[in-house]
């Protein structure tokens, strides 16, 4: 069993920076690739970062290469999304999730366990 509590988010300006993480409760966080997901009001969730269990292979969507960095600490159970040069359109809650490989990154019906989600809201 994991649980996972994301944190950081916030309400900031396009073109400005948040850093969000998420702590994971267990002893066996390094076994489990993770990811950062999102959903907007009236759209469905949608996979925004993912990566593997030792923090070599990471995975971006498209709409967030470039500007959003995924990276993770084994040693302190937390996976971190910075996310830079953010637009209106990053508005969304932010979830983390874990799964146990192998795993399909941009799938969200892949990962078994799911935290309750930060908002994330970027005015113009």
């Amino acid at each position: 069993q994991v649980q996972l509590v994301e944190s950081g988010g916030g309400l900031v300006q396009a073109g400005g920076s948040l850093r969000l993480s998420c702590a994971a409760s267990g002893r066996t966080f390094s076994t489990y690739n993770m990811a950062w997901f999102r959903q907007a009001p009236g759209k469905e969730r949608e996979f925004v970062a993912g990566i593997g269990r030792i923090g070599m292979s990471t995975f971006y969507s498209d709409s967030v290469k470039g500007r959003f960095t995924i990276s993770r600490d084994n040693a302190k159970n937390t996976v971190y999304l910075q996310m830079n040069s953010l637009k209106p359109e990053d508005t969304a809650v932010y979830y983390c999730a874990a799964d146990l490989p192998p795993t399909s990154f941009v799938s969200g019906a892949t990962y078994d366990y799911w935290g309750q989600g930060t908002q994330v809201s970027v005015s113009s």
